[in-house]
C-alpha cells in the first residue's frame, strides 16, 4: 500500500474543508476554506493539459533525467519545471508533483484565503499561521517521530519529499526521507529529488545538506537515513 511520505499531522486543519481531486495518474487532497472541488479538478486539467500536450511535442521532456532546454513560448508550468530542474541538475519531470500542485493552489487562492494541496507528498500551502508536518521516513527510526514546523508565512511556500525507500518515485539514493522547503513547490520537488539522488550512506548527509544550502531558492532541508538526520534553514524540527 502505497503511503504519503509528508503529511500534516492533523488531517484536517480547523475552518478548512478537505476534498480529493483525481484526474488520472493525479490525486490531490486539498483543503479549503469551501468546498472547490470542481475549480480544483478544473485547475487540474488545465494544466496536465499543458503538459501533454507539451510532452507530445517534446517526448524528451518527459523522459530525460537530466534539464532540458526550452525554446519559444511555453505555458508557464512547463518554464517553472525546466527552471527547476535546470537549478538541481535533474529531468524536468522531477517537478512535476509539486509543479501541479501548485498550479492547482494558486487557481484555489482566488476563491480561498487558505489553501493545502497536496500531491503525493509534495505540498503547496498558503496559511495564516504556523504549520505543523510529520515526516514518514519508511523504517527509520524516526519516521513519524520528526515534525517540522513551519512558521507563518506571508506568501505561499512548498514543502516536498522524496525517498530512495519508500514509495514509487525515482530515487538513485537510499535516504529514507528528504524533504525540502522553498517558495517554489517546483523547485522543492526537483530538489527534493536531487538531493535525494546524492544520499547512499548515513554519512553523506552532511555534504549534501552544504551542496543544498548553495542552492538558490532552497529555504531549508531535513534528510532522514537509518538513524541519522541532518536539517538546516527557515524551520524547525521538533520531536513528536
Amino acid at each position: 500500500m502505497y503511503k504519503n511520505r509528508t503529511y500534516r499531522s492533523n488531517a484536517l486543519k480547523q475552518g478548512l474543508i478537505s476534498f480529493n481531486v483525481t484526474v488520472k495518474e493525479t490525486d490531490l487532497h486539498i483543503q479549503a476554506e469551501t468546498d472547490l472541488t470542481q475549480d480544483a479538478r478544473q485547475a487540474v486539467l488545465k494544466c496536465r493539459n499543458h503538459i501533454e500536450k507539451y510532452i507530445y511535442l517534446n517526448p524528451d521532456f518527459a523522459t530525460s533525467l537530466v534539464p532540458v532546454n526550452t525554446t519559444g513560448i511555453v505555458p508557464g508550468i512547463i518554464d517553472k519545471m525546466a527552471i527547476a530542474a535546470r537549478a538541481v541538475n535533474v529531468g524536468p519531470m522531477a517537478a512535476v508533483a509539486g509543479a501541479v500542485a501548485e498550479y492547482t493552489g494558486r487557481e484555489l487562492m482566488k476563491k480561498s484565503h487558505e489553501v493545502i494541496v497536496e500531491n503525493g507528498g509534495d505540498i503547496f500551502i498558503k496559511s495564516s499561521n504556523e504549520t505543523l508536518f510529520t515526516i514518514f521516513a519508511g523504517k527509520s527510526p524516526l519516521s513519524m517521530r520528526t515534525g517540522v514546523l513551519i512558521a507563518k508565512q506571508n506568501h505561499p511556500y512548498a514543502l516536498c519529499t522524496s525517498s530512495g525507500t519508500v514509495g514509487h518515485s525515482k530515487s538513485y539514493g537510499s535516504a529514507d526521507a528528504v524533504t525540502v522547503f522553498s517558495n517554489s513547490a517546483s523547485l522543492a520537488d526537483a530538489a527534493a529529488t536531487a538531493l535525494g539522488n546524492m544520499v547512499r550512506k548515513s554519512r553523506d548527509i552532511k555534504k549534501v545538506i552544504n551542496y543544498g544550502k548553495n542552492t538558490a531558492g532552497i529555504l531549508g532541508m531535513v534528510i532522514i537515513k537509518d538513524k541519522e538526520m541532518g536539517l538546516w534553514g527557515d524551520l524547525k524540527v521538533v520531536k513528536l
